[in-house]
């Protein structure tokens, strides 16, 4: 008989295994992401609140420790403001989040998109520490897997209410992440062809 502390659901409740992460850094690093807020990743999240009339948007990069809000709208008059209610208000605006919070790790390993339309209903995901923290109750992400091959983070929404996503909604954020990843390509060829022309110019 099995000792009687042994829960057969502890391990769903873990923070999935990222065997990616250190190659993940560097790329990364290489891009220049994961470290600093991007505007232009935090006007993406707001129209991509705007489009799934989400209260919580987010553009992700999660390294081998945490995750990194480098886009982050919230409903603080579009404002990025940190998620993390026990923060005091007059904390400076936060965009790291431990990496055992949340569902963009598990999207990141599965490298597909993930829609919980109340997290409650799957035992997996409900005993995740931003539904008692946060309140978070619904969650639609998915990966944003560049040109490498390389699962570089996510895009997603969660609302504090139960949410039907839907089809619609499993379509919308896939195309908001392939969008997002052609932007990342082109922040890249645009600084790899800043660098030619200034090592021309030498």
């Amino acid at each position: 008989m099995p000792p009687t502390s042994y829960d057969p659901t502890s391990h769903l409740l873990l923070t999935p295994e990222d065997t990616e992460a250190p190659r993940r850094v560097v790329r990364l690093r290489a891009l220049g992401l994961g470290e600093a807020p991007v505007p232009e990743f935090d006007e993406f999240a707001r129209r991509l609140a705007g489009v799934t009339s989400a209260p919580f948007a987010m553009v992700n990069f999660i390294d081998e420790h945490r995750q990194y809000f480098a886009g982050l709208y919230t409903p603080a008059d579009g404002r990025a403001v940190e998620l993390d209610p026990s923060v005091r208000p007059t904390a400076r605006p936060g965009r790291v989040m431990a990496r055992d919070h949340g569902y963009c790790p598990h999207v990141v390993v599965r490298r597909k998109a993930l829609v919980l339309e109340d997290v409650c209903d799957y035992p997996r995901f409900a005993g995740n520490p931003v539904v008692d923290e946060i309140g978070i109750r619904s969650y639609l992400g998915a990966p944003l897997i560049d040109r490498t091959g390389m699962t570089l983070g996510t895009v997603c929404v969660v609302d504090r209410e139960p949410r039907p996503w839907g089809r619609q909604g499993l379509e919308t954020i896939k195309a908001m992440a392939a969008e997002l990843v052609e932007r990342i390509h082109r922040r890249e060829d645009a600084g790899r062809s800043g660098r030619e022309d200034l090592n021309a110019g030498a």
